[in-house]
């Protein structure tokens, strides 16, 4: 129990831690018999698509606390531990982890929101490039071995899981990442477990399951804050 008591704060470290212009020339204005704007007229900026949510829940409210109970037995805070966020409408993210016995779980579930923006591109489009990117980065996390991808339905508009088991301090962890975009808002929840000492390590797939569990419940949370209609996958009316 004393070598379990200092791996508490190593194990945290297994964390697994985006334009367009234009010219046109004389010759072709003259040749389609367009005029070209007079000096100081500009042409009207272009339009995209407003963004579907307008906000974010609070990170440590996305997920109930019988979930948090489950996939997380004795956590120190079912309350969790918010990241800082300088726009908490735009970004926030939440943790908890627990020992119970020799079973230690961590779980972490951050949330990212993108507004239209005439330069940068529609909402829904942004967020799409921002799920591509965290798929790719839960692919090729250090140290990742045995890394498996698949993309499982019924979890937003578009969701990718991400396994790997990884090495800390001489104790395996197996970890399960579950990437999800729900209009044009992304969530990223890792999940991860190891057994210390002489317990069993947890089952890769029983972990995975319980993460799509709780990421199909962190998806109807951003729903829920934004009227209660949300993407394909949610369970908010």
């Amino acid at each position: 129990m004393y070598r379990t008591a200092t791996r508490l704060l190593a194990a945290a470290a297994v964390i697994p831690v985006m334009f367009v212009a234009g010219c046109s020339s004389d010759s072709g204005d003259q040749a389609d018999g367009k005029a070209s704007p007079a000096p100081g007229e500009s042409s009207a900026a272009p339009t995209v698509a407003p963004a579907k949510f307008s906000g974010l829940p609070k990170p440590c409210s996305v997920l109930g606390k019988d979930t948090i109970g489950d996939l997380v037995p004795k956590a120190d805070s079912k309350s969790g531990t918010a990241g800082k966020s300088s726009d908490v409408e735009a970004r926030g993210s939440c943790s908890w982890h627990g020992l119970d016995g020799f079973q230690y779980r961590w779980l972490d579930v951050s949330l990212q929101r993108f507004d239209s923006d005439a330069t940068l591109g529609d909402a829904e489009s942004r967020a799409q490039e921002y799920f591509t990117k965290q798929v790719s980065e839960a692919k090729s996390v250090k140290g990742g071995k045995d890394v498996k991808d698949a993309g499982p339905s019924g979890i937003g508009d578009q969701a990718a899981t991400v396994r790997y088991s990884v090495t800390k301090d001489g104790d395996g962890y197996r970890n399960q990442t579950v990437v999800t975009r729900t209009e044009n808002v992304v969530i990223t929840l890792n999940y991860n477990g190891a057994g210390y000492e002489d317990a069993k390590p947890p089952k890769a797939e029983d972990l995975l399951k319980d993460a799509e569990k709780a990421a199909k419940e962190a998806v109807a949370a951003v729903a829920e804050a934004n009227g209660g209609k949300g993407g394909a996958g949610s369970d908010a009316s």
